[in-house]
């Protein structure tokens, strides 16, 4: 089953509540999605409603994609908010719910957000990583490149330590 992408969908509290729930599961699945497991719905609350605001106040845009009625990926194009950094973006939040990994969905995210990006005149996408996942190999396939890595940035645990890794896809065309 292909996924239905929606762009920036009514942020109704059903919606909200399914974000919340997706958000919560790939959390609780090991998901660098701003949280160490376990969480609750609480828990990603209290980081989803400022997110809300984002988007509801327009400067933030969310895709979703649906697996028939299902919430089944997700992430938001989030604005630099800084007249210099207007020609490009940041997606955050990238998602898809842990049973669905190796369906190609998170990949067709992706490919979704780089023709969105070209469409909303965006000349590259960035993207930040936990490292010790392997994402970055996940998105260096997808034509992302690695630009740098902030060491130790993020603390799992008191003895765990991970690299952010910043990542770029460049959208300009090639000739």
């Amino acid at each position: 089953m292909s996924l239905r992408f929606v762009l920036d969908p009514e942020l109704t509290p059903e919606l909200r509540a399914e974000i919340v729930d997706l958000w919560t599961d790939v959390s609780n699945a090991g998901g660098a999605v701003g949280f160490v497991p376990p969480v609750t719905a609480a828990d990603v609350r209290a980081t989803a409603d400022p997110t809300f605001a984002g988007i509801a106040d327009g400067a933030d845009r969310l895709l979703v994609g649906y697996a028939g009625d299902r919430l089944a990926a997700l992430l938001i194009f989030s604005d630099n908010r800084f007249p210099l950094k207007a020609h490009w973006c940041v997606l955050k939040r990238v998602m898809v719910h842990p049973d669905t990994q190796g369906s190609g969905y998170g990949s067709a995210l992706m490919a979704e957000a780089a023709r969105l990006g070209r469409e909303f005149g965006h000349e590259a996408l960035h993207v930040t990583l936990r490292d010790g996942l392997g994402l970055d190999k996940f998105y260096g396939r997808l034509g992302y490149r690695e630009i740098g890595r902030l060491p130790g940035a993020l603390r799992l645990a008191a003895d765990d330590d991970r690299d952010e890794i910043l990542m770029w896809l460049d959208l300009t065309p090639v000739d």
